[in-house]
């Protein structure tokens, strides 16, 4: 048995065996093969399953995100039936009497570099396509899993490192939890373990010879324990146990109104990063979206997505809701956020450079696609808009014109869309300080206490090395808060917390008191928060 420490991102317990995930690019070897036959027939069984595997992943997909956004899984299935590409393989293998990794990663280069050279746009796309589908089969020759193929049976997910793009393609359900060796706790991928509701550990070296071994993942303490022995796995069976028993008493609260002791009604919203994260929102009954992160629309993909793709999503999401209030923000890339085809230059402070509304206003034609789907989706359910880091007066007049415009094109065009309500995200000290204006400008503020915070402190969340200063309870961090939400109720806004310490259950009473209408959290953490709010009084 032995006992590694690190930080907690989020308390609790997994038990259950350790998937060492490596994301490190594997070098394929050509190797002669004596027996042609036998290594056709292992191509074969790998092509069988990767096309079993992208059949599963377009019906979850389609049942997650919608058919437009699935196909994509539709699609990689059908190249993969492709005569000439398997053609090309099985003749390779037998041709040159070489190994079917090899077979499989040269046609995949070949047919990738083929179309790239194409005129048409549509078959340029499908050059990352063969890629993709390439290192699929390449991956399951050699006996590998990815980030969506993580087995049958629930794992423990241990790895380097994790972006966000591989987190949000993790099949959640298999999921019992993560440890990485780097990464911060005030991370985006950090964010999406606790969303997820998944006990998660950071700075615990890991490596290949953990995969397949036991483990127990002590989230209170910041532990992982390998191979425990019987008597230490029965005691944390036990603890998970009385956890369990603990969350059935909050299913209490299911259906109860989030008002105070003294009548004050608070909005209770949740936080997700998909439209598959909505049945946790739905399952933990919160009374919204606070913070849909649309951004991973984008990450997910491997050019940018169609407004038709966008459509569909927020369409989904705003049905699913029937009626509740759906906060989308709009495309908040850059910093730990990256996609490769932004082409977004190397930065040697990303969180404070080119990233969010910075982007979009610099890329109208990005934005305007996604304001389009926004507000095509508007006419099936209560949406409103949210724009992140924004600093001045300046661009929010420049987004309502663009709005403006796009809905005068809709009216031209008899395009239905509905009523929105447009809010800013309050993540700067400079949108803090002239919050009195912007107010004047938007329908409601949500504060983002995460980079408020960094801005506000002059720390980098994402630098492992000051997780130790990062204090989000800075008297200065609070002062912030307060002074926002003034503001905001001055210019007729109402004044929510997305970020993290909106589920920091020892300031839910310090929040309510300092007048803040809405708090937005990860979907597990509502019934909790509601639990305070209902035993706190203003008065």
């Amino acid at each position: 048995m032995e006992t590694y420490t690190g930080k907690s991102i989020l308390k609790g317990i997994a038990i259950g065996r350790i998937l060492f995930y490596s994301k490190e690019e594997q070098v394929v070897q050509r190797r002669s093969v004596q027996d042609v036959d036998a290594e056709k027939d292992r191509y074969e069984q790998a092509k069988e399953t990767a096309v079993r595997q992208l059949n599963e992943l377009y019906e979850k997909a389609l049942k997650e995100v919608g058919e437009v956004n699935a196909a994509i899984f539709e699609v990689h299935a059908m190249m993969l039936e492709d005569e000439d590409f398997n053609d090309s393989i099985l003749n390779m293998i037998e041709g040159q009497k070489v190994n079917a990794e090899y077979a499989v990663a040269a046609t995949g280069d070949n047919f990738s570099q083929m179309f790239a050279q194409m005129e048409d746009e549509y078959f340029q796309a499908r050059s990352a396509d063969i890629k993709d589908i390439a290192e699929r089969v390449v991956r399951i020759l050699q006996g590998r899993s990815g980030v969506d193929t993580l087995g049958e049976e629930p794992v423990i997910l241990a790895a380097k490192d994790l972006a966000p793009s591989e987190t949000v393609q993790m099949d959640k359900s298999k999921l019992l939890g993560f440890v990485t060796e780097l990464g911060s706790s005030n991370s985006h991928t950090a964010i999406l373990a606790r969303t997820m509701n998944i006990p998660a550990l950071i700075g615990i070296p890991v490596g290949e010879d953990l995969n397949g071994k036991m483990a127990v993942i002590d989230g209170n303490k910041g532990e992982l324990i390998v191979d425990p022995d019987k008597v230490v796995l029965e005691e944390y069976r036990g603890r998970q146990e009385e956890q369990r028993r603990q969350r059935e008493l909050l299913q209490e609260l299911k259906g109860k109104e989030d008002i105070t002791l003294d009548g004050k009604h608070i909005k209770l919203f949740a936080n997700i990063g998909s439209v598959g994260d909505i049945a946790k929102v739905l399952e933990n009954d919160a009374d919204g979206i606070g913070l849909f992160r649309s951004e991973f629309l984008y990450l997910e993909k491997q050019d940018y997505p169609t407004e038709e793709e966008q459509f569909q999503a927020y369409r989904s999401a705003l049905e699913m809701m029937a009626g509740r209030k759906v906060v989308i923000r709009t495309l908040d890339i850059g910093a730990d956020k990256q996609a490769d085809y932004f082409q977004l230059d190397h930065e040697e402070n990303p969180a404070m450079g080119y990233r969010a509304i910075r982007i979009c206003l610099d890329r109208p034609e990005v934005f305007k696609t996604q304001l389009r789907a926004l507000l095509r989706a508007s006419a099936y359910g209560n949406l409103a808009i949210m724009y992140p880091m924004i600093i001045s007066v300046d661009e929010v007049r420049k987004i309502k014109r663009i709005v403006a415009s796009i809905q005068a094109e809709f009216d031209a065009g008899e395009i239905p869309y509905g009523k929105i309500e447009q809010g800013i995200m309050i993540e700067t000290p400079a949108a803090v300080m002239i919050s009195r204006e912007l107010a004047e400008e938007v329908d409601f503020f949500s504060i983002g206490t995460n980079d408020l915070t960094q801005y506000t402190l002059a720390i980098d969340r994402q630098n492992a090395k000051l997780d130790n200063i990062y204090d989000s309870h800075h008297p200065a961090v609070l002062r912030m808060i307060q002074m926002t939400v003034e503001n905001g109720h001055k210019g007729g806004c109402w004044v929510g917390i997305c970020g993290e310490l909106g589920a920091d259950t020892s300031l839910t009473e310090d929040f309510l008191k300092m007048g803040v209408d809405e708090l937005s959290v990860s979907p597990a953490q509502v019934l909790p928060i509601r639990k305070i709010i209902r035993n706190t009084r203003l008065l």
